[in-house]
């Protein structure tokens, strides 16, 4: 069983993330934040104290963006703060990896986990197997079609639970999902889509989900609600269309035609600071979690945000229709009447960068695409204790290293 330390913990790093991931959204009206989350940036050529190391593919000055000052930002960032040990990032545009800079311990073969940064990963997959054409699968019909079983969930869409827009209550009833305790399956209730213990079972799981109605919930498209059953529930309904387990679809969609090294799911949330970095010491990937239970190197993130920028190819092998790039970006979530939010599905819309679209996690990760620019990045973050402050990483991101990345794209073209 789930611990009660566990649970409390659990509980207080997805509230903190959810908060989090809130005020990034409308970081503006949030303010600007103090201390490491906003350090000074420094001039070009001042890397500090610490040290970093960048590689541009395409040069920089007059062959292309120079990104040095950015750089210097980050290793101003990993200077300030005492908790992170390292942070990394790279861009990329529709022809392949344009920068990439790793700082403090960081490598760039470095594996972090990546919370809710999964996401988008997660409807790239469940919208490539509905552009398979040999599987009957639509995102916009109830998952009552492809499930053996009804429930109280089951008139929902996948469409309307990975845009958040459900009805289902997301992670902000999460103190009211279940009992950590159990001592049944049945007391664990929505909690089993956070276990990694072999008891929980990722398809059993999704059957409690659909058929165990939560307080609170509301009719499907009338509120935005970030978040938890709906995502895993959408997991499971695609996992059962194509008769696989999670993780083989990711791998027949995205792994395989993409050449990813390790990208895979599993579910860290007992437990994150038992992740190592080794692949082989994720827990949990017979019951994946869904929206927040992947890792991760840079050059595998890369790959899948170049799907974005480049019409949905990973080489020469379509990955994603244009259509389905098209729909992840097109807002759903400001268009109903409780807690509007602008949100497609996986991509948070950025109101106050026009064409930037984000996906940060609640450990601090973040990738970002910006179709007016035709660029994208991917921000590695590893601290996965409580001393950590986990919007520190993405506040810098979003509110500072975006729009530096951007000038310096300008300037080069």
């Amino acid at each position: 069983m789930m611990s009660k330390n566990i649970l409390d913990r659990l509980r207080a790093r997805l509230l903190r993330g959810i908060a989090m991931i809130s005020c990034l959204a409308v970081l503006a009206s949030c303010g600007g934040g103090g201390g490491s989350a906003s350090p000074t940036p420094v001039g070009p050529g001042d890397s500090g104290a610490g040290s970093g190391s960048g590689n541009s593919a395409g040069g920089g000055g007059e062959t292309g963006p120079d990104f040095s000052d950015v750089d210097d930002s980050f290793q101003a960032f990993i200077d300030s703060d005492s908790v992170f040990d390292g942070i990394s990032y790279v861009l990329v545009n529709s022809e392949g990896v344009m920068h990439t800079a790793v700082f403090g311990d960081h490598t760039e073969e470095t594996v972090v986990l990546l919370a809710s940064t999964s996401k988008v990963p997660a409807v790239m997959t469940i919208l490539a197997l509905e552009d398979d054409p040999s599987i009957e699968f639509s995102i916009s019909a109830p998952v009552s079609t492809y499930l053996a079983y009804d429930g109280s969930y089951a008139d929902r869409t996948v469409e309307q639970m990975v845009s958040n827009t459900s009805g289902i209550p997301g992670l902000r009833l999460l103190p009211g999902y279940g009992s950590a305790t159990g001592p049944t399956l049945e007391d664990f209730n929505h909690l089993c889509q956070f276990g990694s213990q072999a008891f929980f079972n990722f398809e059993s799981c999704g059957q409690t989900l659909v058929q165990n109605e939560l307080p609170t919930s509301r009719p499907a498209g009338s509120v935005y609600d970030y978040g938890g059953s709906q995502w895993q529930i959408a997991g499971v309904t695609a996992s059962t269309v194509a008769n696989a387990t999670w993780n083989q679809l990711v791998d027949q969609y995205l792994g395989a035609p993409c050449d990813l090294e390790v990208f895979t799911f599993g579910n860290p949330w007992e437990s994150p600071e038992s992740f190592t970095g080794a692949v082989d010491t994720l827990a949990g990937v017979t019951n994946p979690n869904i929206e927040g239970g992947a890792i991760t190197n840079m050059a595998d993130y890369a790959k899948l945000l170049q799907v974005h920028l480049n019409g949905g190819f990973c080489g020469e092998t379509r990955v994603l229709s244009e259509e389905a790039i098209a729909s992840m970006q097109a807002d759903r979530g400001g268009l109903v009447t409780t807690n509007a939010t602008p949100y497609g599905m996986g991509w948070w819309i950025r109101t106050d960068l026009p064409g930037v679209f984000t996906d940060p996690g609640a450990f601090g990760a973040v990738s970002f695409i910006d179709v007016n620019r035709g660029i994208g990045g991917y921000m590695a973050i590893d601290e996965y204790g409580d001393d950590a402050d986990s919007g520190a990483p993405p506040e810098f991101f979003i509110g500072q290293a975006i729009p530096a990345i951007q000038s310096a794209w300008d300037a080069a073209q």
